[in-house]
């Protein structure tokens, strides 16, 4: 069954266009490096709960929006071997570095998930 790296991220909305810009880029280098899917989605209705919401989680603050995404591997196995191609990949390296990245790092939430139902 597939394997999917989820993100949460939270980006200035005057930097939305950078991020895209940004995420278009990694989107090209995870699919040449043979990812199946790479999605990029932006806050539409997202509201701050009282406990716990997508703006709670990455600690978003005024003029920021959430950015969820994800990308889609065959397996945690082909999900080990693209992100390792990627790492090494110059285009990659070339726009990772933290003081132009248009958002956060700090505030990014990631992580690693198994398909439980594809339907």
């Amino acid at each position: 069954m597939a394997y999917v790296d989820g993100f949460v991220i939270p980006v200035p909305k005057r930097k939305l266009e950078a991020y895209r810009r940004l995420a278009r880029k990694a989107a090209k280098i995870w699919r040449d490096n043979g990812a199946l899917d790479f999605k990029e989605c932006v806050a539409d209705d997202v509201k701050k709960g009282k406990w716990t919401s997508f703006p709670r989680s990455v600690k978003l603050k005024p003029g920021e929006t959430v950015v969820f995404s994800w990308i889609t591997y065959k397996s945690r196995a082909h999900r080990d071997k693209v992100n390792a191609k990627v790492l090494k990949d110059n285009r990659f390296a070339a726009m990772a570095d933290p003081k132009t990245m248009p958002f956060d790092g700090k505030r990014l939430i990631f992580g690693g998930f198994k398909m439980f139902i594809d339907a």
